[in-house]
Protein backbone atom coordinates (compact mmCIF):
# COMPACT_ATOMS: atom_id res chain seq x y z
CA UNK A 1 0.00 0.00 0.00
CA UNK A 2 1.36 3.92 -1.15
CA UNK A 3 1.43 6.42 1.35
CA UNK A 4 0.79 10.15 0.21
CA UNK A 5 3.71 11.87 1.49
CA UNK A 6 3.60 14.53 3.73
CA UNK A 7 6.38 16.21 2.22
CA UNK A 8 5.94 17.84 -1.24
CA UNK A 9 8.22 18.15 -3.98
CA UNK A 10 8.92 21.54 -3.40
CA UNK A 11 9.20 21.07 0.19
CA UNK A 12 12.51 19.18 -0.16
CA UNK A 13 13.80 20.84 -3.07
CA UNK A 14 13.61 24.08 -0.95
CA UNK A 15 15.41 21.76 2.33
CA UNK A 16 17.85 20.49 -0.27
CA UNK A 17 18.69 24.23 -1.67
CA UNK A 18 19.09 25.48 2.25
CA UNK A 19 21.61 22.36 3.14
CA UNK A 20 23.54 23.78 -0.22
CA UNK A 21 23.62 26.89 0.82
CA UNK A 22 24.76 26.29 4.63
CA UNK A 23 27.27 23.39 3.34
CA UNK A 24 28.31 23.61 -0.14
CA UNK A 25 28.11 27.46 -1.42
CA UNK A 26 27.00 29.10 -4.37
CA UNK A 27 27.33 28.17 -7.97
CA UNK A 28 24.93 24.81 -6.87
CA UNK A 29 21.45 24.54 -6.37
CA UNK A 30 18.74 21.40 -6.05
CA UNK A 31 17.25 20.45 -8.99
CA UNK A 32 13.49 18.79 -9.31
CA UNK A 33 13.31 16.24 -6.20
CA UNK A 34 11.32 12.81 -7.66
CA UNK A 35 9.91 10.39 -5.71
CA UNK A 36 11.87 6.98 -4.97
CA UNK A 37 10.39 3.91 -6.61
CA UNK A 38 9.36 2.90 -2.48
CA UNK A 39 8.10 6.60 -2.06
CA UNK A 40 10.09 6.32 0.96
CA UNK A 41 12.30 9.14 0.31
CA UNK A 42 12.40 12.42 -2.71
CA UNK A 43 15.63 11.91 -4.30
CA UNK A 44 16.68 15.43 -5.13
CA UNK A 45 19.77 15.68 -7.70
CA UNK A 46 22.41 18.79 -6.97
CA UNK A 47 23.07 20.55 -10.17
CA UNK A 48 26.29 22.54 -10.94
CA UNK A 49 24.53 26.27 -12.46
CA UNK A 50 25.95 29.96 -13.65
CA UNK A 51 23.87 32.40 -14.48
CA UNK A 52 22.95 32.90 -18.37
CA UNK A 53 24.51 29.75 -19.18
CA UNK A 54 22.18 27.21 -16.61
CA UNK A 55 22.55 24.03 -15.41
CA UNK A 56 26.44 22.30 -16.31
CA UNK A 57 25.28 18.69 -15.34
CA UNK A 58 24.71 16.91 -11.87
CA UNK A 59 26.72 17.08 -9.23
CA UNK A 60 25.54 14.86 -6.27
CA UNK A 61 22.03 13.59 -4.94
CA UNK A 62 20.78 14.23 -1.44
CA UNK A 63 17.45 11.91 0.06
CA UNK A 64 14.78 13.78 1.62
CA UNK A 65 12.48 11.92 4.03
CA UNK A 66 8.55 12.15 2.92
CA UNK A 67 7.27 12.71 6.24
CA UNK A 68 9.52 15.29 7.19
CA UNK A 69 12.34 17.61 5.69
CA UNK A 70 15.03 15.79 7.28
CA UNK A 71 18.25 15.15 4.91
CA UNK A 72 18.41 11.42 5.69
CA UNK A 73 21.73 10.67 3.10
CA UNK A 74 23.53 13.34 0.27
CA UNK A 75 27.03 13.05 -1.88
CA UNK A 76 30.36 13.67 0.31
CA UNK A 77 30.72 17.46 0.03
CA UNK A 78 34.35 16.34 -1.48
CA UNK A 79 32.67 14.37 -4.09
CA UNK A 80 30.20 17.19 -4.98
CA UNK A 81 33.02 19.49 -5.50
CA UNK A 82 35.35 17.70 -7.39
CA UNK A 83 32.22 16.50 -9.99
CA UNK A 84 32.09 20.29 -9.56
CA UNK A 85 35.15 21.18 -10.80
CA UNK A 86 35.12 18.97 -14.12
CA UNK A 87 32.21 20.52 -15.32
CA UNK A 88 33.69 23.38 -14.64
CA UNK A 89 37.11 22.51 -16.22
CA UNK A 90 34.79 21.15 -19.52
CA UNK A 91 32.93 24.70 -19.76
CA UNK A 92 35.60 27.02 -18.47
CA UNK A 93 35.59 28.68 -21.90
CA UNK A 94 31.89 29.52 -22.35
CA UNK A 95 31.74 30.59 -18.61
CA UNK A 96 34.51 32.73 -19.02
CA UNK A 97 33.83 34.32 -22.05
CA UNK A 98 29.90 34.73 -21.03
CA UNK A 99 31.31 36.67 -17.65
CA UNK A 100 34.33 38.70 -19.57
Amino acid sequence: MKTVPQVTAQQAQAAVNLFISDYIGDRFTADQAQLSVTDEVWQVPIILTYPMIGSLGQVGEVLVSTSSVAILSHTPFDEIKRTGLKLYEVNRDAIQNHFS
